[in-house]
């Protein structure tokens, strides 16, 4: 995601300047106008990390926003008044990106501003979706069960992400040590081999010949390489960067065999968990639907999703509309449907999200049982054709004594 500060004009006549996080600048625009702003400006932040005064160190994260929220709701319910459950707060947080945060949203809160509107001036620290929550709950005067909805998102979402990280985490350590390994052959032990056959003077085995002459490659142009590796994957990132490179990478990924059937299956139940939770808020179908096509993180999902925004917009229902953009699986569509006709449909959306990462965890099991021996077999034949082509020529030596 990147950062780009917005100037906005506003339906009641007001200029505002907003930073927002969003993966492409075309989408953020389109998405700010469906809001009602008028877009005077959509400009990317570059270099912020030197331009934006503490910037990066107001980032809150998700277990930090978790923490704070569950704060925030123990001291809500205790019936203590707005003002003093930030106090209490700072109390607790002496330092740190939630301090510096939160004594400007103290200041502001103290001068009369809505907690929401003192939230959305730091839309680094907090999410919008998570500012457009809290407006809702004060909206609609149900302030605590609105943080209990977020708190809920956050830990299943974090449980999501760690469920992950933990399946891919083993066969990447794999990969690295298998490529260590082979590099350490080819690099070290080869040019040794090599040199004593040189010496020898013997004719050599074709495979032994060949690896040889592959090495010596490798060690001759290996800084070639390397910067032709760089300067390839700066221009891939470049491109990447791009409204028609993001587009391009991310329909690309989702037709992938199985990485696209996984990918699709996480960013759905990302947006239907959202949705979910926004519309428990009370927001309405239209702008609850707009605010959770950002946590897709895929502009050619994120498109499509507009598509179907503007289509219920006509007056058409949210699960034909999904059916008619293809991104969510037939079952889901029908639960959703279902959900539409017995008035359930934040349950329902609740539902469709686990069913998903039940789903999607089962397959993240399956694949890292097999790619785990997979990659145990591809190090071991790699490491094993090494080894057999350097000893050809002794075995050679040794038939021709015999």
């Amino acid at each position: 995601m990147a950062l780009f500060s917005c100037k906005l004009g506003s339906s009641d006549g007001k200029i505002l300047s907003r930073d927002f996080e969003a993966a492409d600048s075309g989408v953020l625009r389109k998405n700010l106008e469906d809001q009602g702003f008028f877009v005077f400006e959509v400009k990317k932040k570059s270099f912020q990390f030197l331009f934006d005064k503490g910037l990066s160190r107001r980032k809150l994260d998700n277990k930090a926003l978790l923490t704070f929220n569950q704060e925030m709701l123990v001291l809500i319910k205790a019936g203590m008044p707005i003002m003093q459950v930030l106090d209490a707060i700072l109390e607790r947080h002496d330092s740190g990106a939630l301090y510096e945060v939160m004594v400007q949203v103290r200041e502001d809160v103290k001068a009369g501003a809505a907690l929401s509107v003192a939230m959305e001036k730091h839309g680094r620290a907090f999410p919008y979706l998570y500012v457009a929550s809290i407006r809702a709950g004060e909206r609609t005067g149900d302030l605590p069960q609105t943080i209990r909805r977020y708190i809920q998102y956050l830990k299943r979402v974090g449980a999501l992400r760690k469920k992950i990280v933990a399946a891919v985490f083993y066969p990447s350590i794999l990969v690295v040590f298998a490529l260590l390994a082979i590099t350490l052959l080819l690099v070290y032990v080869v040019p040794t081999f090599s040199q004593v056959y040189s010496d020898a003077g013997s004719q050599l085995p074709a495979l032994t010949q060949l690896l040889i002459t592959f090495t010596s490659l490798l060690r001759r142009y290996i800084l070639l390489v390397v910067i032709i590796g760089m300067v390839s994957l700066s221009a891939f990132r470049s491109w990447k960067r791009t409204e028609a490179g993001r587009y391009a990478f991310d329909r690309f990924i989702l037709r992938v065999p199985i990485v696209g059937e996984i990918f699709n299956k996480y960013a759905v139940a990302a947006f239907a968990r959202t949705l979910a939770t926004v519309l428990g808020s009370g927001i309405p179908i239209i702008e609850s639907l707009r605010m959770s096509i950002g946590t897709l993180n895929n502009v050619f999902m994120e498109k499509r999703l507009f598509e179907a925004v503007r289509f219920i917009e006509e007056g058409g229902r949210l699960s034909v509309a999904l059916e008619r953009i293809n991104i969510m699986p037939p079952l889901a569509l029908r639960m959703l449907g279902v959900g539409e006709t017995t008035g359930s449909l934040e349950d329902m959306l609740m539902d469709i999200s686990n069913y998903l990462e039940d789903e999607l965890e089962e397959r993240m099991h399956l694949l890292t049982t097999a790619i785990e021996p997979a990659i145990m077999l591809v190090m071991g034949v790699v490491i094993g054709v090494i080894i057999i082509a350097m000893y050809l020529p002794i075995f050679k030596i040794a038939g021709t004594v015999g």
